[in-house]
């Protein structure tokens, strides 16, 4: 998760009418959540369901286009509106939207399951192992094989 705190935009992954949605949001990671903000009229808003949440998925990466370089880390978790006035206050004022318009809705993705990998040197992905050397000096919550489960 640290990986993935210190970029401030990334993808959330999510189904609308029964098909994958993909949308471009800014992020904070709180604990092992990652926070987003969106308008009430977004799709993702519209489909969360209240009680039991949506399951998404979310990736945010920092790629070196020229050295091929980089790494990517994907959340796959259970998506709820934060309603707690306060807390959502608190996250409105944290999260800067880079687009115009009313960001009102604020989501929170628990990391249930998160995976990455890291682009190396040789210039191949290294999957798994590259993830399991370095980005769990970084992340002692990720395991071998780049996934890490969290409850």
């Amino acid at each position: 998760m640290s990986l993935l705190g210190s970029v401030s935009l990334g993808r959330i992954v999510f189904t609308a009418l029964a098909l994958p949605a993909i949308r471009p949001v800014t992020h904070l990671v709180d604990g092992d959540h990652v926070v987003i903000r969106t308008d009430r009229n977004a799709a993702i808003t519209s489909e969360l369901r209240d009680r039991t949440g949506t399951v998404v998925a979310y990736e945010a990466d920092a790629i070196d286009m020229t050295k091929h370089l980089g790494w990517s880390v994907i959340v796959v978790g259970i998506a709820h509106r934060v309603i707690d006035p306060d807390e959502a206050a608190a996250y409105r004022q944290a999260l800067r939207p880079w687009v115009d318009g009313t960001k009102d809705q604020v989501i929170a993705i628990h990391a249930d399951v998160v995976t990455g990998f890291r682009l190396v040197a040789d210039g191949a992905a290294a999957i798994g192992r590259a993830v399991a050397a370095a980005v769990r000096d970084e992340d002692p919550g990720l395991t071998g094989g780049g996934t890490g489960r969290r409850s």
